[in-house]
């Protein structure tokens, strides 16, 4: 047993910085670097710009409503503790591990990947090797303390602002003519052929899957407000800063992705980090003069992946001790050592993510099962996040409280929450209509597979514990 004397506690080391970029970083991955062409390719320039902007909006709301609850009540893994307390403890048990699981199996992916990306420069060493070795890096910079992780996390997440911004810059510089050796493109593409809206309402929602993974990973900002220095201060203007930032870079990056590609070109499918040389990233770059475009791009890409993996390893992390915390994973999880680190929940999570690793050297079906399984688990978190604030905000003004009480406010409530959780069902119903129009039980089944494990763990709880939806006035709002 280890004694009171040994344990130390949570550490708020985190400043408005490392927050805004945890937000800007946790959302800008790969599946914005090299598939966020596919969208512009389905739904056409217009139908991907109108998708990303309702996306965006959802986000934003997300973040407003994720903000009221954290500068209220900042604690590590907050929306898990909030739909717990707010909502159902059965809802909160059946969050908090299902986004631990999603996260978890998120790195073993990340660091997979890591490994075919370097394969890039070093083709003939194995990328195994690299990825156990992705894995020792994470894992010291999260052993150390919740400071390294935050400084590693704000100079990878530089690295991609910056290149986007490099590519906003550029893009629109070949738009009007001034490089690229063409004349200016103009808007032709968003008239070319059935552009701007390709393939009507039915692409556009296939689109919403693509867009919504490309902003997952805001949420951070709700699990680490238990670390940040000044929380009430930090995670709002982390929250306004990191939406307009994500908008600007997301819809600007589309608009040049559509203007310089038409929505029939091959490279806007790319959705292989295996072949950068077809990310519309690179394509552009290399339209401009960039002779080593596809290594510049490379290198880009592998820290995004490498700050993904770092991502999730604290993300999961972080879950697993707050899952211990509120009772519904072994107490040994809540240990936290004399640095700040839940140091045991990371050697729990780390323990499952190289299992998960190790799969696919005993056949690719049982690991590309497990990737599947977590495919819808940041939706679910999101629907958690509407649900738990809707009902804090009535649970607040019921019990007499007034708003004028709270540090931070989210704008349009109830639309807001409302409104994210209606998207959030659009694209969880829409991520494989095809499926369902062909009756593929198979393709419904991988696809969708995280919604049952999600259903069973939340009626295991609430049949086990015989919880229930908590009356407003009985909510515990500190």
């Amino acid at each position: 047993m280890l004694s009171s004397d040994d344990q130390g506690h949570i550490k708020r080391s985190l400043k408005t910085r490392h927050l805004t970029m945890i937000a800007l970083g946790g959302s800008i991955g790969t599946g914005f670097l090299v598939a966020s062409g596919s969208a512009i390719s389905t739904a056409g320039p217009g139908g991907a710009l109108l998708v990303y902007t309702l996306m965006g909006i959802m986000v934003y709301f997300l973040m407003t409503s994720l903000g009221e609850m954290a500068t209220y009540s900042p604690t590590t893994g907050s929306f898990v503790k909030y739909s717990s307390d707010y909502v159902d403890p059965a809802l909160g048990f059946a969050m908090g591990w299902n986004y631990w699981f999603n996260w978890t199996i998120t790195i073993t992916v990340d660091a997979v990947s890591c490994g075919v990306v370097l394969n890039f420069w070093l083709p003939h060493v194995p990328s195994w090797i690299f990825t156990i070795g992705v894995f020792i890096i994470i894992t010291i910079i999260n052993w150390l303390s919740v400071r390294s992780y935050g400084e590693m996390e704000y100079w990878l997440s530089l690295i991609k602002i910056v290149t986007i911004a490099i590519f906003i810059i550029v893009g629109l510089a070949i738009i009007v003519g001034i490089m690229g050796g063409h004349s200016a493109v103009g808007l032709s593409n968003f008239t070319y052929k059935q552009a701007p809206f390709v393939g009507g309402f039915p692409s556009m929602f296939a689109v919403f899957l693509v867009a919504g993974m490309s902003f997952q990973g805001t949420e951070m900002v709700g699990i680490t407000a238990g670390e940040s220095a000044n929380p009430r201060k930090d995670v709002p203007k982390s929250i306004k800063s990191t939406f307009w930032r994500i908008l600007v870079f997301y819809l600007l990056s589309i608009f040049v992705m559509a203007c310089i590609l038409p929505y029939t070109d091959k490279n806007l499918l790319s959705q292989n980090v295996q072949d950068i040389s077809m990310s519309p990233f690179t394509i552009v770059f290399e339209r401009a003069g960039l002779a080593a475009a596809a290594s510049v791009m490379n290198a880009v890409v592998f820290t995004a992946l490498l700050s993904a993996a770092n991502s999730g390893l604290y993300a999961s992390t972080r879950m697993l001790y707050t899952q211990a915390k509120e009772g519904y994973a072994w107490s040994i999880f809540g240990y936290v050592n004399k640095r700040g680190i839940p140091i045991y929940a990371m050697i729990g999570t780390l323990t499952i993510s190289l299992l998960v690793f190790l799969t696919q050297f005993l056949g690719k079906e049982a690991y590309n099962y497990l990737i599947a399984a977590s495919g819808l688990s940041g939706f679910i978190a999101w629907l958690g996040i509407a649900i738990a604030h809707y009902r804090f905000r009535r649970a607040f003004l019921a019990q007499g409280h007034q708003l004028s009480e709270l540090k931070y406010q989210a704008l349009l409530f109830p639309f807001g929450p409302i409104f994210a959780f209606i998207l959030c069902l659009i694209a969880v119903g829409g991520q494989n209509i095809d499926a369902f129009i062909h009756w593929n039980w198979e393709s419904i089944l991988i696809t969708y597979m995280s919604v049952p494990l999600f259903v069973i763990l939340f009626l295991y709880y609430k049949i086990k514990y015989k919880s229930h939806l908590i009356p407003l006035k009985a909510v515990k709002l500190r």
